[in-house]
């Protein structure tokens, strides 16, 4: 009964999902090529609340829990477990105090409106999953830009999403690569939990009722041994994703 009811709601959100992104991509190139960044990031902060409202619709709710108090004035590197393409704007939104941006697979930089634009002229860089070397020199230019900036990058280390919630081994080079290149960075774990089951049944219909919560783990100083940093993060990762019975 529940995947039968799915069908037309998911229906109903992929519409509004679908307007939001056209409608905000002319304010996005508005905002970026007029305003300047502060303007686009708030445009960009704006359409990720739109898009976490958007879920409302699956009956889809949120929990992020941040009991730490996390400085603005100093570059961060979130690293998360990853469940679905739903992970992304709760974190843009509840996180937007620290200008969140993302290492993306490359084919995500172009025909996707606001999206593609967003990532292309908004701090993120884009990797080709094909060519090593290539990720590896955009990984550390987001380092660079965070370490600059004073703002924060998000990495998902495990590479790929979790398809049941089961959190997958760690892939360390690239957060390796995002910690040579911001040594100052306060390094942030957080768990996902539930994110998956927006995709239990696949792409269509998407699931529906779901509670996704984010736990923020206490922040980890960078003090230089970094596997001993990344072993660090990803057990606290782990230990807060609630496996599936």
């Amino acid at each position: 009964m529940q995947k039968l009811l799915a069908y037309p709601l998911t229906v109903i959100y992929f519409l509004f999902f679908g307007l939001i992104l056209v409608v905000f991509h002319p304010i996005q190139w508005i905002c970026f090529h007029v305003f300047g960044y502060e303007a686009h990031k708030g445009s960009v902060s704006l359409l990720n609340l739109c898009l976490l409202r958007c879920t409302h619709l699956l009956g889809t709710t949120y929990e992020f829990n941040n009991p730490h108090h996390i400085p603005i004035e100093r570059p961060l590197i979130l690293v998360l477990n990853h469940q679905s393409m739903n992970d992304i704007p709760p974190i843009i939104w509840f996180m937007r105090k620290h200008h969140p941006k993302f290492v993306s697979k490359i084919e995500l930089g172009k025909g996707i409106p606001s999206v593609s634009f967003n990532l292309r002229h908004g701090g993120s860089v884009l990797i080709d999953r094909k060519d090593s070397k290539q990720a590896l020199v955009q990984i550390a230019k987001l380092g660079k830009y965070i370490e600059k900036y004073n703002r924060s990058a998000v990495i998902f280390p495990e590479g790929t999403r979790s398809r049941n919630g089961v959190p997958k081994k760690f892939q360390p080079t690239g957060l390796r690569i995002l910690m040579k290149n911001a040594p100052s960075a306060l390094i942030v774990p957080i768990s996902i939990n539930n994110s998956w089951k927006m995709l239990r049944y696949g792409k269509f219909p998407y699931g529906i009722g779901n509670r996704i919560t984010f736990d923020v783990h206490q922040p980890i100083e960078n003090q230089g041994e970094l596997d001993g940093l990344i072993a660090m993060a990803e057990e606290k990762v782990t230990a807060g994703i609630n496996l599936p019975k």
